[in-house]
């Protein structure tokens, strides 16, 4: 956590403190990570046995994100935190809620997994590599949030576009597999859910991102344009 270059405070105990939090966050980060990349591999492999443990974990995920709130507000009530600290402190609240909600995509996903075991699947090749995107991103993200390097976090911000276009490729693919197999539909349904809500956990990866930038720039880029954020930033600009 050094890299952040925290801002020392009259009170060691404070900076304590909000190191601590930010290593729980990305302890969260990881766990959701690990459940999203077998949530993937789950759904590609058909693995009955890692859908159900990564339905499991979701708790673990759930106690994390309880905690960490808990002890921001404590910060926020103890402390009173002003400028970059207060920041810092809702970066973090924002960020746990958007990881949270990844969690809960894999865990339906793997809930998925589980109910559909044994039926016929649909091709699943650009799902997985959809899949692996937004794991990628998502490492790429909470690499760039133990840093709070803007420049990463923009680049991560990007890569949301591929993985738009990814879904709309897939969202073909299986209108077609419909049509020549009507049988399939109501199974493709649930793919057609799936697909959608790894488009949606590049959203909030996208918003980690922008909680990056809010953190370092005190500047709100929600529902901008990458292009917009990078002119925004660009001291040039």
């Amino acid at each position: 956590m050094n890299n952040l270059n925290l801002k020392k405070h009259i009170s060691g105990q404070f900076n304590v403190e909000l190191e601590e939090v930010l290593n729980q966050v990305l302890v969260m980060g990881g766990l959701v990570e690990q459940q999203l990349t077998d949530a993937i591999t789950a759904i590609h492999t058909q693995d009955v046995e890692l859908a159900r443990s990564v339905v499991a974990k979701d708790q673990q995920v759930n106690y994390l994100e309880v905690d960490i709130d808990e002890d921001c507000t404590r910060i926020i009530a103890k402390r009173q935190p002003a400028a970059s600290d207060l920041r810092l402190v809702l970066a973090i609240i924002k960020t746990i809620t958007d990881l949270e909600r990844i969690g809960d995509v894999a865990k339906r996903i793997g809930m998925m997994v589980v109910d559909n075991a044994n039926k016929k699947q649909p091709p699943l090749v650009s799902m997985e590599n959809m899949g692996h995107r937004t794991v990628k991103m998502l490492h790429a993200s909470l690499d760039a949030f133990a840093r709070m390097d803007v420049a990463a976090a923009i680049e991560v911000h990007k890569e949301d576009n591929k993985v738009d276009r990814e879904y709309e490729s897939i969202i073909r693919e299986l209108m077609t597999f419909m049509m020549e197999d009507p049988r399939s539909i109501p199974h493709v349904l649930n793919v057609l859910w799936c697909a959608r809500s790894l488009e949606r956990v590049g959203d909030r990866v996208q918003n980690i991102c922008e909680y990056i930038i809010y953190f370092v720039k005190g500047k709100d880029v929600r529902h901008r344009s990458d292009e917009d954020i990078y002119n925004l930033l660009d001291p040039k600009g």
